[in-house]
């Protein structure tokens, strides 16, 4: 395990919040990082580094790199509230463990800033959260990570829960939507008006099972119940046994080696290849499914097998670095790109080294690990 802590270390000595290593999209745009959710995944995983090894220069990077982001009155360097795009409101979770750990009010500022993008997020008839504004009527797994556990935590801790039925009804949409009967998996993404090109006209669904997206929405299932008063019933034993049924039938799809393939279901076929970040996400979920009693204890050795997997498969050490590969850049539906979200889309994405969408997840596996090893 020594090996992850010098992989992760090096990672952060070499970053700055202008130029982080793990932002990979910046690097190869040849731009400043700016807030976004990618940061804020890699912020988060450092601050549970912290949380367990209460080594002081965890939560040093950390406050240091948000607070450059964040002004004396609340307000976010490169974040603009009125693009409405969900994805920005990830970062703002890392504000409430910085705001409890340093006690600056501009934290607190900051989470009010950031929950007012979601008072005035566009919405489907359903009630649930457009993906971005650019993408109208367009309900993406991704997005129920990026937005959720950040609204439950601010509902619980400072809005007297009176959005909790909001948040519920948003998942089990989802589930009345977006879930496939017969595999218990969710497809990537739903427009409620059924008219772009991406998908299907009769039931609005993209075509495939990407796993990281699939990955994203085990977050939000498993990190909104965390941020939830659980004397909330029954939405909250109906939205857990949502993330229980999940973990079971992802548990179907794991392959030999522990990790999952891009396209869930269809391991074997050409071009499809073993994951990391989904599949350290699916580490992460069932190891602490475990340890909060959510999923029971059988389940930690298919989250063990995941996360040695990816150790056994994409951690590598060349030229004296570390490095972890096989982690998709990116992938999406619609946009400029015109991506169709077909089998040979998915496979058409770049793959990468030590992008946080990737790292960051690694680490939080890694951070159960040692958890359940304590």
């Amino acid at each position: 395990m020594d090996i992850i802590v010098k992989y992760i270390d090096e990672l952060l000595e070499k970053s700055t919040p202008e130029a982080p290593m793990w932002n990979i999209e910046k690097i190869k745009q040849g731009l400043k990082s700016k807030w976004n959710y990618i940061d804020g995944c890699m912020i988060k995983a450092v601050l549970q580094m912290y949380a367990i090894s209460k080594d002081e220069k965890y939560l040093k990077f950390a406050d240091d790199f948000i607070d450059y982001r964040v002004f004396e009155d609340g307000t976010i360097d490169g974040y603009n509230v009125g693009e409405k795009n969900i994805d920005n409101v990830n970062a703002g979770k890392t504000l409430f463990e910085l705001y409890d750990l340093t006690g600056k009010e501009k934290y607190r500022k900051a989470i009010d800033l950031v929950y007012s993008q979601i008072e005035i997020m566009p919405r489907c008839k359903s009630g649930n959260f457009w993906h971005k504004d650019i993408y109208p009527n367009q309900v993406w797994l991704d997005g129920m990570y990026m937005g959720q556990p950040f609204y439950m935590e601010y509902e619980t801790r400072f809005n007297d829960k009176k959005n909790y039925p909001d948040i519920f009804n948003q998942f089990f949409n989802v589930v009345k939507n977006m879930r496939d009967e017969k595999t218990g998996l969710y497809y990537h993404a739903y427009d409620s008006s059924k008219e772009m090109f991406w998908c299907d006209k009769t039931t609005g669904l993209s075509k495939n099972f990407w796993l990281r997206a699939l990955g994203w929405y085990s977050m939000a299932l498993l990190d909104t119940l965390t941020k939830t008063d659980n004397s909330y019933q029954p939405a909250y034993d109906q939205l857990k046994q949502v993330f229980i049924d999940l973990m079971e039938s992802m548990v179907k799809f794991q392959d030999e080696s522990g990790m999952w393939y891009q396209v869930v279901n269809m391991g074997g076929r050409e071009k499809n290849y073993l994951e990391t970040s989904g599949s350290a996400i699916m580490a992460y979920s069932m190891l602490k499914g475990v340890r909060l009693g959510f999923l029971p204890e059988s389940f930690r050795a298919y989250g063990e097998k995941a996360f040695h997997g990816i150790c056994d498969r994409y951690l590598k050490e060349k030229d004296g670095r570390l490095s972890l590969g096989g982690i998709c850049l990116v992938a999406g539906l619609g946009g400029p790109q015109m991506r169709d979200g077909t089998y040979e889309y998915y496979m058409s994405e770049p793959v990468v080294e030590d992008d946080a969408k990737g790292v960051g997840p690694f680490l939080l596996a890694y951070t159960e690990m040692r958890r359940l090893d304590d």
